[in-house]
């Protein structure tokens, strides 16, 4: 409610402004009186009406509606001169001028991991703020070149050659094409979503989550952190293999010296383990002590790879016109290690004579020319090849196809002979380059996707650009243009250059140790060493840096509740604890050691979040989302369609194991999200693909009614409130539960009197504890609450409106009227029969259980007895089905199922048992089977007296609403010693407590309702028709019509009421009620006992058979935790009406829990599958 004040103006000199900066008091009200004070300004009393910003609804931080900023609340002061149309509006709706004003600023916000809508909306602090210096980073700057920095990596440089050399020229292409192609597309969709609105800091975490939810996204923000981790590892990993091998051989803890095969192995990954934990430990100190010379060493790292890529070129250039000297050393078609000797032949010619050389030592037991040596050495001659032939010599026709290893198998030379005998073992292989590792297609696209990551770099840094929505498609889409075509570039280049043994020889064990691609560059071997030294040292802190941050970024989100403590860090926001996790997950991936086994992990992850940046935008585009206007307009939803196909593809051709593990931790994280994270509504894509998918599966049913064979139970659950608005039959909703093992639909719907406008807050009251009940009881469904002028009209409009399509009940849960006899609750019975009226011609199931108070909770068990089903007549199968799914609950799995069908004398009882049988063994039902024998027999006295006390009762109802002098005439009618002319073919209604009136007022008859006033009316005589209009002086009762209340006692109003009860003996005879409290001629009727010849022989008959069937039950079933029987229709017509309430009491006396059932006309069950 917005809080309105009036300061009336004793002196025409003081302004407006000056009144309103001495109000400080402020008083909650209604609308302002209407002033003639925009007319005189001039008058001595003008009111200036003050508009004050209450509104009790959670206000948004955001400058659209009810900003939290008090200077612009303070611009926001409304005039009440120019604006008067719109005045009662402005606290929800402000001027356009001032909500132009807010977003003046709105692109500056404040840089961190809380996303804009969580802002402080604490007035005080933000006003403490100090202002926040606008972002002036570019494209170049701010986009491009971090993008480039970030994608080229360890992988370039250390395996680009290696996967040229396996993979073949053509298969590397391929690779790399698919690899760029998959980021292209993905910068397509990112940038796309990047420009739909303002991407505030948390860059791809926050794209991914605004668009897909926060389950979505707090699956994949963790995949996209672990990746980001993993890098981290495998950048460490290459910085130290560079170290180890290419740099300080000499520095290795373990020597390699002297060990072949395995061991050699061993000794090379504990040195990395061993080295790459120091490494990872210095650099966490570096971030934690300070992200700034983090920021400040990036343009020295970056200006490396630029240097080193240059280097390469250029070495390429040279290649064409001086190759270099690099020489090869082949044994037969063998590569040897270029290691402990320095001329490549067996023998050289000198003065005295012919010299063996240290090859030949290495081969040969002796140096003399007569010494045993390896008989492949002996065998095979040694030659020496140019290892960089350079870029005119035609290398590439012979490495355009791929060579793939398995492990220890030695590289040799394509196209040379080699004399060799298969049988004999391999000696000296420690003097061979040999294969590392197994090789095969898919492994070189998990070790290559890394280097083609990095491409969210400028939307990571989206808070620090002046224009991001321009910044981030061109600068990201410029960068892998330019990445993947120097990446395209040197395959073919690598493969014109280089020869094929060099090329697949991994650490350049064939060319004095040196990197392969160091021995292509220029000037020096050492330009690429030390940039890529230096590169990946810095790509490794880059990934510390950003992990943490994103980790807490998704920890502050608070929708992952065990990642809440890595929210906090120091006092400057530093995210200590996140980098400390960072940092023990980063070790276990250095733990590893291999740099191949590290890449593939961190692809997957890679390749996870950039498949749903992919779903995400397709997401968007196809459900044509109405805040769905990116400026980037070069998208469609076929390329992130693509894009995300790929992405899933190449996670696959990775490896698929790691691939489902990827999904599975994914998949666990959502669903953990699902279940204990915090209710975020984000306008997320995935909620809009619910609405699609709902809408299209509810045009689905609408196709045409569901199969037999589909057919469940959607239930209308109609309840009660009292006057707090609070259900007043909880186990209702529990036995809704119970009933819910068919998981269809659940309405659960509550009437109110009254109009809408002035109800509304009862009906929100009433629906909120609708609500937190049916999440106490676990019912899950929806909730519905119907205001009208009365619950009659209310309760009919749930029927007919509950519902969407064909998604719409088809069964109502109604509980049993109590204290139905009251003379206070007379209209509940009478609307409980016109819904069971509503419910057969609706064609509607109904389900109503008696006594529901009795009726167990969900925690309580039943260890033993049974489900009795009395199947009197067939209407569709629902007493079959029924039992069934109450069994599947946990309170009735250890009942059993018994079914008891009535067979009349002309029936084969043994016959019917052996049918049902049968019938049930189809139905895949199982149930002990009983046919119960009713034969014809007398109606007894005591059927005779209990319907003549129904109609007695009939009869009184009738009387106490006519007026003074045609109640008299009827009694003395009644009392006619004829007594053939009674007229009670229409009684009205029956109770056992009844509120007489003398004369009640003409108002209350004005006001009944037409259809109210039908139902209660009776044709008494021909001559005198009167409407029956029942007592209006009371007031109605909260409740709703199926489940009433005992009225609240003093209710009464204080007209001449008569309070009358009867009571039945044990014989069945009835009492007489107390006459001194009544009109004698009220009290005559009971005086008087007609002759049981002049009753209605249709009551009689019917009264006879529910005492009958009674019987039967009470004697079979009183022992049954439940007994479910079939519920009769009421009377065609009206005339018997307060009758069929009293013949479902009798048929139901004496039985603690039962469930009447009313089939809704269509069969519900069926043998076939």
């Amino acid at each position: 409610m917005s809080q309105r004040f009036t300061v009336s103006k004793s002196d025409g000199a003081r302004r407006t402004s000056d009144i309103q900066g001495e109000v400080n008091q402020l008083f909650e009200g209604d609308e302002p009186p209407s002033s003639s004070g925009a007319e005189g300004e001039d008058a001595a009393g003008t009111e200036v009406v003050v508009v004050l910003k209450g509104d009790s609804n959670p206000k948004e931080s955001s400058p659209f509606i009810n900003s939290s900023d008090a200077a612009a609340e303070k611009s926001q002061q409304y005039d009440g001169k120019n604006m008067a149309l719109f005045e009662e509006e402005m606290d929800t709706s402000p001027m356009v001028s001032s909500l132009l004003s807010s977003l003046a600023n709105y692109s500056n916000l404040p840089q961190g991991s809380k996303e804009h809508e969580e802002a402080e909306n604490n007035e005080a602090e933000s006003s403490r703020k100090k202002p926040v210096k606008a972002p002036q980073l570019g494209t170049l700057m701010g986009v491009y070149l971090p993008c480039i920095q970030n994608i080229f990596g360890v992988i370039l440089f250390l395996r680009m050659t290696w996967l040229v050399g396996i993979g073949g020229v053509i298969g590397t292409f391929i690779i790399v094409f698919m690899c760029c192609s998959t980021t292209m597309l993905t910068a397509i969709s990112m940038s796309a979503i990047a420009t739909n609105g303002v991407v505030p800091a948390g860059g791809s975490y926050y794209m991914i989550s605004r668009s897909l939810g926060p389950e979505f996204g707090g699956a994949v923000g963790i995949c996209f952190y672990l990746g980001t981790t993993f890098a981290g590892a495998m950048y460490i990993l290459g910085a130290i293999e560079l170290l180890l091998i290419y740099i300080a051989p000499k520095a290795a803890i373990f020597p390699l010296e002297g060990l072949e095969g395995a061991e050699a192995e061993a000794a090379l990954l504990n040195n990395m383990r061993v080295y790459g934990t120091i490494l990872l430990t210095s650099m966490a100190t570096v971030v934690f002590v300070g992200v700034k010379y983090v920021n400040k060493l990036a343009l020295v790292f970056l200006a490396c790879v630029i240097l080193s890529i240059l280097a390469v070129y250029a070495g390429v250039i040279k290649t064409g016109i001086d190759p270099p000297i690099f020489p090869v050393c082949l044994l037969g078609n063998r590569t040897l290690v270029w290691k402990g000797f320095d001329v490549c032949a067996k023998t050289v010619e000198s003065a005295n004579g012919t010299v063996t050389t240290q090859l030949w030592r290495i081969f040969c037991d002796s140096p003399f020319l007569n010494a045993t040596c390896d008989k492949y050495f002996t065998a095979n001659n040694v030659s020496q090849i140019q290892g960089i032939p350079g870029v005119t010599s035609g290398i590439l026709a012979e490495n355009l196809f791929g060579t793939y290893y398995e492990k220890g198998d030695l590289i040799a030379r394509k196209n040379m002979e080699s004399n060799e005998d298969q049988d004999d073992p391999l000696t000296n292989a420690n003097r061979y380059v040999l294969a590392d590792i197994t090789s095969f297609f898919t492994l070189l696209v998990g070790i290559y996707f890394p280097s083609v990551t990095g491409i969210m770099a400028g939307s990571n840094r989206s808070g620090d650009l002046r224009d991001a929505q321009k910044s981030i498609p061109i600068g990201t889409i410029a960068a892998i243009t330019t990445t993947s075509t120097v990446y395209m570039t040197s395959v073919v280049l690598f493969g014109a250059c280089i020869d094929g043994v060099v090329l697949r020889d991994k650490f350049g064990e064939g060319v004095h140790g040196n990197l392969v691609i160091g021995t292509l560059a220029w000037p020096s071997p050492w330009v690429i060493v030390i940039g890529s030294f230096f590169s990946t040292c810095g790509a490794g802190l880059q990934s510390l840096t950003g992990a943490p941050r994103l980790l807490q970024a998704i920890a502050k989100d608070n929708i992952v509740p065990a990642l809440r403590i890595f929210g906090h860090g120091k006092a400057n926001g530093e995210p200590t604890w996140s980098l400390l996790l960072t940092a023990c997950i980063c070790e276990s991936g250095i733990l590893i050691a291999s740099l191949d086994a590290v890449a593939p992990i961190l692809s997957m992850f890679f390749l996870m979040c950039y498949m749903f940046v992919n779903l995400a935008c397709a997401l968007q585009t196809l459900l044509r989302t109405p805040n769905w206007r990116p400026r980037f307009k070069f998208y469609h939803w076929t390329l992130s369609f693509l894009g995300m196909s790929l992405c899933l593809t190449l996670m696959f051709l990775c490896s698929w194991y790691y691939a489902i593990v990827a999904m599975v931790i994914a998949g666990s994280i959502y669903k953990y999200i699902e279940f204990a994270g915090a209710e975020k509504e984000w306008g997320d894509g995935i909620r809009g693909l619910s609405l699609s998918a709902a809408r299209y599966a509810l045009m689905r049913l609408e196709e045409g009614p569901p199969h037999t064979k589909n057919w469940r139970p959607q239930l209308l659950v109609l309840v009660s409130t009292d006057g707090e608005q609070n259900v007043e039959q909880p186990r209702l909703l529990s036995l809704t539960n119970q009933l819910k093992a068919g998981k269809g639909l659940t309405i659960v719907g509550t009437a109110l009197e009254g109009t809408y406008l002035e109800n509304h807050d009862r009906s929100q009251r009433a629906e909120q504890a609708l609500r937190k009940l049916m999440e106490t009881e676990k019912v899950k469904g929806f909730c519905q609450v119907t205001v009208s002028s009365n619950l009659r009209d209310a309760t009919s409009h749930l029927l007919q409106a509950s519902g969407l399509g064909g998604l719409k009940h088809n069964a109502v849960l109604v509980s049993w009227p109590r204290n139905w006899r009251q003379g206070d609750e007379h209209q509940t019975w009478r609307n409980f029969v016109e819904l069971v009226r509503e419910t057969t011609a609706a064609h509607l199931a109904l389900l109503v259980p008696k006594n529901i108070a009795a009726f167990p909770s969900n925690g309580e068990r039943f260890t033993e007895g049974h489900i009795d089903v009395w199947w009197i007549v067939h209407d569709g199968g629902m007493l079959m089905l029924l039992p069934f799914l109450l069994r599947q609950h946990k309170v009735w799995r250890k009942c059993k199922m018994r079914i008891f069908t009535v067979a009349q004398l002309d029936d084969n009882s043994i016959q019917m048992k052996k049918d049902l049988t049968t019938f049930l063994y189809h139905l895949r039902i199982d149930a002990m089977v009983e046919v119960v024998e009713m034969h014809d027999s007398d109606i007894s006295a005591y059927t005779y007296e209990k319907t003549l006390v129904m109609e007695q009762r009939s009869q009184m109802l009738k009387q106490i609403n006519l007026t003074k002098t045609e109640r008299e005439r009827e009694i003395q009618s009644i009392t006619d010693s004829s007594r053939g002319s009674i007229r009670r073919k229409n009684p009205a209604a029956v109770t056992t407590q009844l509120s007489v009136t003398e004369d009640p007022p003409a108002a209350s008859k004005e006001e009944k309702p037409e259809e109210e006033s039908k139902s209660a009316s009776s044709p008494v005589s021909p001559p005198s028709q009167v409407q029956l209009i029942h007592d209006n002086t009371t007031p109605a009762s909260p409740a709703t019509p199926a489940t009433p209340l005992t009225p609240a006692e003093g209710a009464q109003s204080p007209g001449e009421q008569v309070q009358m009860t009867w009571t039945e003996k044990c014989d069945g005879e009835p009492a007489k009620p107390p006459g001194a409290a009544t009109p004698e001629g009220i009290k005559d009727i009971f005086n008087m006992k007609p002759e049981w010849e002049n009753l209605n022989q249709f009551n009689v008959r019917r009264m006879h058979t529910a005492l009958r069937l009674n019987e039967v039950i009470i004697k079979k079933s009183s022992e049954a935790k439940l007994v479910l029987l079939n519920m009769p229709g009421p009377p065609k017509n009206r005339t018997g009406d307060e009758n069929y309430m009293e013949f479902l009491e009798v048929l139901t006396d004496g039985l603690n829990r039962v469930l009447l059932v009313r089939g809704g006309g269509r069969e519900v069950i069926t043998i076939y599958s």
